[in-house]
């Protein structure tokens, strides 16, 4: 007997430094953080929000921030161009350029790289 899925509860991204990395997420991608994780010694180790209305989490991982440098785990569907607009825009973004392309119903928009270089696709709906 398998397990029935609804959906995915959240996407959890592994970073070096929270600090820094929660800051990007705020500024570049809109991350609401709604809660933080300490560990027994009462350092905060994670958060968790939504960018978008789609659950993520950050979690200190260093080898495995590492590990994701250039890989894109994750790809978030765009409202509109312009909000793809403002991600290019944002200081510090670290940010590779991606020619828009055509993937079924939607088109690769651009790409930005997170402070340990985990890749995030943006995607917009063709019209």
């Amino acid at each position: 007997m398998s397990a029935q899925i609804e959906g995915f509860h959240h996407v959890k991204l592994p970073v070096r430094d929270l600090a820094r990395s929660r800051e990007w997420y705020e500024r570049v991608l809109g991350l609401e953080v709604e809660r933080e994780f300490t560990d027994d010694d009462g350092v905060v180790r994670g958060v968790a929000g939504s960018v978008g209305g789609a659950p993520i989490a950050l979690r200190v991982q260093e080898k495995a921030a590492a590990g994701l440098a250039g890989f894109d785990p994750v790809c978030f569907a765009l409202a509109d161009r312009g909000r793809r607009r403002r991600v290019d825009r944002a200081p510090g973004r670290a940010r590779r350029r991606a020619p828009a392309a055509r993937r079924g119903e939607h088109r690769l928009d651009g790409r930005v790289a997170d402070p340990d270089g985990t890749e995030i696709r943006l995607y917009s709906r063709v019209k």
